[in-house]
């Protein structure tokens, strides 16, 4: 899998752009501020309908346009598909493939796929959960495009269940409010929240072995790393076998009957998906907290590698879903050694896009087709 073709019109900086891609490594070389970040970024979008920099769509779109189009031509297994993104900040956005319109963006997802390493993945170690849980949903998605519609309906019930607390919780403890209505959204938020957790579930399963192997390839053998799945519902659930989603969903209606005098005292959603943790452990001890900068940023990558190496294995034998790799400004915060081992681990991908400040920033290991950015201008350099 690989992008031959790369077109966007007021995607952030850019007026139009145009860019033919090649396969293998290509480096976006120019000083910062210039946009070459803002050319992944679009890549990263096909394939996520999302930014790993902002939150919201609007910052993507330039400065007095009202709407950004990202295009991209996908090759896979010999055939092209070509993916067109019409983002509208405060609408709808609108995709097509092929040029025919489909009924909703996501269903997009899947057409390509991408791994993306930047030096925002430092907080999926030094941070905060919401970071690890995006990071396990993203994944769900690049494997399984569904867990979008899924993670979607999980995160409009507890949303809706929240409001309720808020606003009928007072009558509710008074005894004057019908507690059915919470019922109702109870069981919305149990079903919903037992598919999505059996699917984090199961991912961190697979995913384990890979990240072990990963943070020894990159820390050259330096500490053992391992990860685990933290619910609301104990530690046993988590450290089990893999449970169905009925079970899931009585274990969450259990957890929400004892956490309702607490959730309309405080009017949100105490129990689900939305309240879990990866946890990654260097050793016996948790890496947040107990992790030099160094083995923070082995594990981030390992986390990265080994979402590669488990979307590479669904491709199949023949690797024609092979995502492609991202390195945005990766390897100016890497010591030589981790540097030059990220480097010989993922030069044998099938697209490499590189962003760098310095042509020296980009190893040895990765040199391939140059494009320099500057002032909003692209080059190619062979």
């Amino acid at each position: 899998m690989r992008v031959a073709r790369l077109s966007i019109s007021d995607f952030r900086s850019y007026p139009s752009v145009e860019l033919e891609l090649d396969p293998g490594v290509t480096a976006f070389v120019g000083p910062n501020g210039q946009g070459k970040t803002n050319l992944v970024e679009a890549v990263g979008y096909v394939a996520t309908l999302g930014s790993h920099r902002v939150s919201t769509d609007a910052p993507l779109v330039r400065l007095g346009a009202e709407r950004a189009v990202v295009r991209a031509a996908v090759l896979r297994a010999g055939r092209e598909t070509l993916v067109e993104i019409e983002i509208v900040p405060g609408g709808a956005n609108r995709a097509r493939v092929n040029r025919a319109p489909v009924p909703r963006a996501r269903e997009v997802l899947g057409t390509l796929r991408t791994v993306l390493f930047a030096p925002e993945d430092l907080a999926l170690v030094k941070g905060d959960p919401d970071g690890r849980r995006r990071f396990l949903d993203e994944l769900l998605v690049a494997r399984a495009p569904r867990f979008a519609g899924v993670r979607a309906d999980y995160e409009r019930v507890v949303r809706q269940r929240n409001a309720l607390l808020k606003t009928a919780g007072a009558s509710i403890r008074a005894g004057r409010g019908d507690v059915r209505t919470l019922d109702v959204w109870d069981s919305h938020l149990a079903t919903a929240g037992a598919e999505l957790l059996a699917g984090r579930l199961r991912l961190v399963q697979l995913l384990a072995p890979d990240v072990a192997k990963a943070y020894s390839d990159v820390s050259d053998g330096q500490g053992e790393a391992s990860i685990s799945y933290r619910t609301s519902l104990g530690e046993d659930l988590a450290a089990g076998d893999p449970v169905g989603r009925d079970l899931l969903a009585a274990r969450l209606l259990e957890a929400l009957s004892k956490a309702r005098p607490n959730e309309l005292e405080r009017g949100v959603s105490l129990a689900g998906p939305h309240r879990d943790d990866l946890q990654l452990n260097l050793g016996p001890f948790p890496a947040k907290g107990f992790a030099s900068h160094g083995e923070s940023w082995s594990f981030a990558l390992a986390l990265r590698l080994a979402s590669y190496e488990l979307l590479r294995a669904d491709g199949g034998p023949d690797g024609d879903g092979e995502p492609v790799l991202i390195l945005d400004d990766v390897f100016a915060e890497l010591d030589t050694g981790r540097r030059d081992r990220l480097a010989a681990l993922v030069a044998g991908a099938e697209q490499v896009l590189v962003t760098a400040a310095v042509p020296q920033d980009v190893p040895e290991a990765l040199e391939g087709a140059r494009v320099d950015v500057m002032g909003g201008e692209v080059r190619h350099v062979r």
